[in-house]
């Protein structure tokens, strides 16, 4: 395994695996990849928020430091679609990867104004396919179940993953260590995002994932980080 290192919000070091076939792979700078990524191996094989195209490439050596081919990978999980998270999803497109995306996502790319924040950034809507829709409720990856929550707020579709048999809970851009996603892009929504994170808060998680800024471990510590989410930033709504 590759000597690569990422914080918790205790402000320890760890190695990138995080348990048992759990990878996490941490956003550093702007040079080098645009979100957290995350791995989970066993029977899942899933890649989840590949990040920006011109970065996969960088990811893909990390992970293979730590045994992990891209031959491998069997599903690409979006928490949503904007650019620092989704736009690689473009290079699995055409392969036997299943490509996984909420509908109210596909609609806000196709039919809203989703495209849009990719024109913002100089870019051009990555030409993805889809094949594997996520919705409320329960979806199997390999052998394993997992939990899609809808967590609109930083986007229309945003999706929450919930692994209960790990207690691991992806959180895309909804809630980070110590804050939250931005509301102010296209389809945004304080009210709605507030109300996101109240719900995850109830999952009783053990690790919290985000797709920025460090990670959260230990059940005490992630319900204490909702409780300062709640209590400092949205006292006010």
């Amino acid at each position: 395994m590759g000597r690569h290192f990422l914080r918790f919000a205790d402000g320890k070091e760890n190695l990138m695996k995080l348990t048992d076939d759990l990878y996490a792979y941490e956003w550093k700078n702007y040079f080098e990849n645009n979100c957290n990524s995350f791995y989970i191996g066993g029977s899942v094989q899933a890649l989840i928020d590949p990040g920006l195209k011109a970065h996969l490439p960088g990811l893909l050596e990390q992970m293979a430091k730590d045994g992990i081919k891209k031959e491998d990978i069997r599903y690409v999980v979006n928490t949503h679609s904007h650019p620092d998270h989704y736009e690689g999803s473009e290079l699995f497109s055409g392969t036997e990867v299943k490509i996984a995306l909420s509908a109210a996502e596909m609609d806000f790319m196709t039919k809203g104004r989703g495209a849009y924040l990719y024109e913002l950034f100089g870019l051009k809507a990555p030409k993805v396919q889809v094949n594997l829709v996520l919705n409320d409720g329960e979806v199997k990856l390999g052998e394993e179940i997992f939990r899609v929550i809808h967590t609109p707020g930083h986007s229309p579709g945003s999706v929450s993953l919930y692994w209960p048999a790990k207690k691991a809970l992806f959180s895309g851009d909804v809630i980070f260590s110590q804050n939250v996603g931005r509301t102010d892009f296209p389809g945004g929504d304080g009210s709605l995002l507030k109300e996101s994170i109240r719900a995850l808060s109830t999952l009783g998680a053990d690790y919290l994932l985000a797709g920025h800024l460090g990670f959260v471990k230990g059940g005490p510590n992630v319900a204490r980080n909702f409780e300062f989410v709640m209590e400092r930033i949205f006292s006010f709504l």
